[in-house]
């Protein structure tokens, strides 16, 4: 079955770095595109970033451009989030998706189970 596991969250300082990795499942990762995802406390859930399927795409919110990098790595069915610059905004909690559909989208079905991202000094 279609599963999606986050790894990589952490504590870190601002100005600091990290990269999330979204390994999956059950698909063939280079055919759909994969979004991530964040939610912080006491808001909504916000697109981050999100790859194509069909060429390899990529698109980034205004809040995280020229800072974070989608990209992904068929070979070992990860998609990885390399994030610099962090700012205490950035706190939440990190989530990748799939709808199984080759041009990224705004409703996903296939979520994994998020990973925790900490920026405070």
């Amino acid at each position: 079955q279609v599963q999606l596991v986050e790894s990589g969250g952490g504590l870190v300082q601002p100005g600091g770095s990290l990269r999330l990795s979204c390994a999956t499942s059950g698909f063939t990762l280079d055919y759909y595109a994969i979004g991530w995802f964040r939610q912080a406390p006491g808001k909504e859930r916000e697109g981050v970033s999100c790859i194509s399927g069909s060429d390899g795409s990529t698109y980034s919110a205004d809040s995280v451009k020229g800072r974070f990098t989608i990209s992904r790595d068929n070979a070992k069915n990860t998609v990885y989030l390399q994030m610099n610059s962090l700012k205490p905004e950035d706190t939440a909690v990190y989530y990748c998706a799939t709808d199984l559909q080759r041009l990224c989208t705004y409703d996903y079905s296939y979520w994994g189970q998020g990973t925790q991202v900490t920026v405070s000094s």
